[in-house]
C-alpha cells in the first residue's frame, strides 16, 4: 500500500525536465519517442523512473544488453495513452482490482463504457504497447514488454526479469 500511495504522489508531482527530455531524444528512434510523449507526463515520469532503476540494476549484469533494456523501460506502458487511462483513471482501476478482483476482470473484458475501457486498458496495456512496438518494427522491445505484468515463469531473458524489478520498485 505504501507503495501505491508514493506512486500517486509522483504521479501528481510529475515534471519532465530538460535533461529528461535529451535522455529520451538519445535514447529512442523518432516512431518511438512519439508512443513515449502520447502517453499521460506522470505515465512517462514512471517510465523514466524504471529506466533509471533499471540502468542501475543492470550494472550488476554484465551480458545484459542495456540497451535494449533502457528503450523497453522507456517504452513498457505505451500502451496506455494520455486520454485513455490517466492519473485518476489508475487509481479507479487499482481499487476496482483490489477489492473486486473478479468483477475488474469482466469489466476488463466487455469494453462497453469507459470503466470497462479505463479496466481493459488497465490489464491489456502491454499487449497494446508490444503491437505498437512491432508496428514500427522494435519487435525485441515488444517481446520483452509484452510480458512485464506476466508472473515470472524462469528462463526469461535478462533483461525482462530486470525491467520486472525496476518497475516493481517505481
Amino acid at each position: 500500500m505504501i507503495q501505491r500511495i508514493r506512486q500517486f504522489y509522483r504521479a501528481m508531482t510529475a515534471r519532465i525536465t530538460p535533461a529528461d527530455r535529451q535522455w529520451v531524444e538519445e535514447s529512442l528512434p523518432a516512431d518511438a519517442q512519439q508512443l513515449f510523449y502520447a502517453m499521460h507526463p506522470a505515465d512517462q515520469y514512471h517510465s523514466l523512473n524504471v529506466a533509471k532503476t533499471a540502468m542501475h540494476l543492470s550494472s550488476e549484469h554484465p551480458s545484459v544488453d542495456s540497451a535494449l533494456l533502457l528503450r523497453a523501460a522507456l517504452l513498457h506502458d505505451v500502451g496506455r495513452v494520455q486520454g485513455d487511462m490517466d492519473v485518476m483513471g489508475k487509481v479507479l482501476a487499482v481499487l476496482v482490482k483490489h477489492f473486486f478482483p473478479q468483477k475488474a476482470r469482466q469489466l476488463a473484458e466487455q469494453q462497453h463504457g469507459w470503466l470497462e475501457h479505463i479496466m481493459y486498458v488497465y490489464y491489456h496495456h502491454p499487449e497494446i504497447g508490444a503491437f505498437k512496438l512491432e508496428t514500427i518494427g522494435m519487435t525485441e522491445e515488444a517481446a520483452i514488454i509484452r510480458y512485464h505484468h506476466v508472473p515470472a515463469a524462469g528462463n526469461e531473458p535478462l533483461e525482462l526479469v530486470l525491467l520486472r524489478a525496476a518497475d516493481e520498485l517505481n
